[in-house]
């Protein structure tokens, strides 16, 4: 039966929806979904038996908080304020939203490009939120040496000397992470403005004292018996590295701002 078919006939399970995301989505799973309903981010209706049946609607507003996160790197609690901006009538989903939202359900029934809203307010990221694009929580990706050097548009002395930094540690068999292309990135913009390497190892040596705080909060929700520990833990790591990169930034700017006397 068609996805189509099975919205037509009450709305779709949530095995179902978890299959239609999966393409842009491979790490999502029930536990991540069924934790984002009890956060009240969704809020799929129930049959009399007990069972989740995702309407259209449902799927899309799943859609928006999944993408805000991947793609904006947004805590939870903005994410709900927008949704609730949506709900208002105070904002609508963007043109990017719309078009993703209806290549997503290509295969449940024909969307084009008449079908986005025209030209709608986008909802914004809230003033002060940092956004790094490729900065996300996602399945593994193995790249070589060579991989890395395309696609962080960096030479090789520049790689090795972020390697003897300790800024980039490839992993087992020498391949790299996809963080290690926004780290090279960021790294070789900074060294535009005089900065090399070795100056950034205060950067690594912060990020590592944050690392361990995140780790002793979400580690023990991690370890709970309840059947979705590992998407809340997941969920608390998400939410603490976005505040901590807030946070991070305002300390910096106010540091810098003391230390110019402005």
């Amino acid at each position: 039966m068609t996805g189509a078919a099975q919205w037509a006939r009450g709305g779709m399970s949530i095995g179902s929806v978890l299959d239609l995301l999966r393409p842009d989505f491979p790490d999502i799973t029930i536990s991540k979904i069924r934790f984002l309903e009890s956060e009240g981010l969704i809020r799929p209706e129930r049959t009399p038996s007990g069972y989740r049946r995702f309407s259209v609607a449902d799927y899309e507003r799943l859609r928006f908080v999944l993408t805000a996160q991947r793609d904006q790197y947004l805590p939870l609690k903005v994410i709900k304020e927008q949704l609730e901006a949506i709900d208002s009538g105070a904002a609508t989903l963007g043109v990017r939203e719309a078009r993703a939202r209806a290549h997503s359900l290509r295969g449940v029934k024909e969307y084009t490009e008449d079908d986005a809203p025209a030209a709608p307010r986008r909802l914004g990221v809230v003033p002060g939120e940092i956004t790094p694009e490729e900065l996300r929580f996602d399945v593994a990706v193995r790249l070589t040496r060579a991989d890395l050097l395309a696609k962080a548009g960096i030479e090789e002395r520049f790689l090795d000397d972020l390697l003897r930094a300790g800024l980039i540690v490839p992993g087992a068999g020498g391949f790299f992470e996809a963080d290690a292309v926004t780290l090279a990135r960021a790294a070789k913009a900074m060294a535009e403005f005089g900065l090399e390497a070795r100056h950034l190892r205060a950067f690594k040596l912060a990020a590592d004292r944050e690392a361990a705080l995140v780790a002793q909060i979400a580690a023990p929700i991690a370890k709970s018996r309840d059947a979705d520990a590992r998407a809340r833990a997941e969920e608390t790591v998400r939410e603490l590295a976005a505040l901590s990169l807030n946070l991070h930034a305002a300390l910096v700017k106010a540091a810098v701002r003391n230390a110019l006397g402005s």
